[in-house]
């Protein structure tokens, strides 16, 4: 059970020999032929032509019944996810636990667009938190609303347009799936976070998340809404979203991210002549998201969040902050959230040193999760020099073993 009562700690566990090229660490967990197939992924990731024509060859192939399924199971689905279904995950929990880092279990099905497809989602959804339960190697669950209702009704609420009868009750469907999964979470005392997605549809998102966190944040932070800094409004909201808490007397539960859409969001912005809200560029999107993180440890009276990054530069100044203010390492209002197979040196060197890391793992069947994959794919070949450092990461691992 997640007890707020219970989170102080007067002992400071402050990091002696933190560092994030520590490879012999960062790697304990995979084996020679593990990291030998980690760097020649990591090869293929790392030339953008392929990440930009392979998408569309895979899905033509498979449309063709080609047999490619086998070899994306043993290549880029092993590595960055969990398997098919929560039992598959084990494993991977298993391992993560031994060095001390948490799991998020993420189904990561998408693209589906029924009502029966939603209705299961919001049952898996529920599954893992029932799993989480079990012990303290799954410390949160995640959710995605588009995973419980179209993305067109979301939009067209966004929109303040008219809804028909029909979609009114599909609306409440929804927020129902929403309400559902969230008292589950504050049942099992697991707290849950709900993602963040395209602007043109987030602020149903929004509000919504906020509505579950006045209704189950009272006595525990359970309800994380997230929010994705390189839109240039992120930080602003972050500050009035806590001012709100304090004077509806609940607490706010935060994930805080860089972002995940930002060429989709430009683009469309562009397309469509409106302007973007995404940062004029990266150092903006640092300075908000520096900020952010240092706003919420100056009130952790009120909040508890999560800081999701690959960013070496910000795992340090995070763990410099927490210094600063006293705050113990292992102290349940702040984590640390990296990708399964991503950012490993940060993960298991931060866990080493006895801060909070959680690893998100992606899970589903394959086909379904391969939207996933190509986007994290694209995304993380956006981010300059993410899988130069990954390689050379591996590269250095590999030459200490002499494999």
């Amino acid at each position: 059970m997640y007890i707020w009562g219970m989170i102080e700690s007067p002992t400071i566990n402050k990091p002696s020999a933190l560092s994030f090229d520590n490879t012999e660490i960062a790697f304990s967990h995979m084996s020679d032929s593990e990291l030998k197939k980690a760097y020649w992924l990591f090869k293929v990731i790392n030339v953008n032509f392929l990440v930009k024509v392979g998408p569309p060859l895979t899905l033509f192939a498979l449309k063709l019944n080609l047999p490619i399924e086998g070899i994306i199971r043993k290549t880029i689905f092993s590595h960055f996810c969990g398997g098919e279904s929560i039992k598959d995950c084990e494993s991977t929990i298993n391992l993560l636990a031994k060095s001390k880092v948490g799991t998020i279990l993420d189904y990561s099905v998408e693209g589906e667009n029924n009502e029966k497809a939603f209705d299961e989602t919001c049952h898996e959804i529920i599954a893992t938190i029932n799993r989480a339960t079990k012990d303290h190697k799954v410390p949160f669950s995640v959710f995605k609303v588009t995973g419980l209702g179209r993305l067109e009704l979301l939009e067209k609420i966004q929109q303040r347009a008219s809804l028909s009868a029909r979609e009114s009750e599909e609306w409440l469907r929804v927020r129902s799936r929403v309400d559902m999964i969230c008292h589950a979470a504050f049942q099992a005392g697991i707290p849950v976070m709900i993602d963040a997605e395209e602007t043109w549809i987030q602020d149903p998102i929004d509000d919504v998340t906020i509505e579950m966190m006045q209704k189950y944040n009272r006595i525990d932070p359970i309800v994380y809404i997230t929010y994705q800094i390189y839109r240039h409004d992120r930080l602003a909201l972050l500050k009035k979203h806590t001012q709100d808490a304090e004077s509806g007397s609940y607490y706010l539960g935060a994930k805080l991210v860089r972002g995940a859409y930002m060429e989709k969001e430009r683009e469309r912005a562009a397309a469509m002549g409106y302007e973007s809200p995404i940062q004029p560029n990266k150092e903006a999107t640092d300075r908000d998201y520096d900020e952010a993180v240092k706003f919420c440890i100056e009130h952790l009276h009120r909040i508890a969040f999560v800081a999701g990054t690959h960013n070496e530069t910000s795992c340090i100044k995070l763990v410099k902050l927490m210094q600063e203010h006293d705050i113990d390492s292992h102290n349940p209002k702040v984590y640390f959230s990296q990708l399964l197979g991503m950012s490993d040196n940060l993960s298991f060197n931060l866990a080493h040193e006895k801060y909070n890391v959680v690893k998100y793992v992606p899970y589903g069947p394959v086909k379904s999760v391969l939207p996933y994959l190509f986007r994290r794919a694209q995304e993380n070949t956006a981010i300059a020099g993410q899988m130069g450092r990954e390689l050379g990461l591996i590269l250095k691992e590999k030459k200490r073993r002499g494999i």
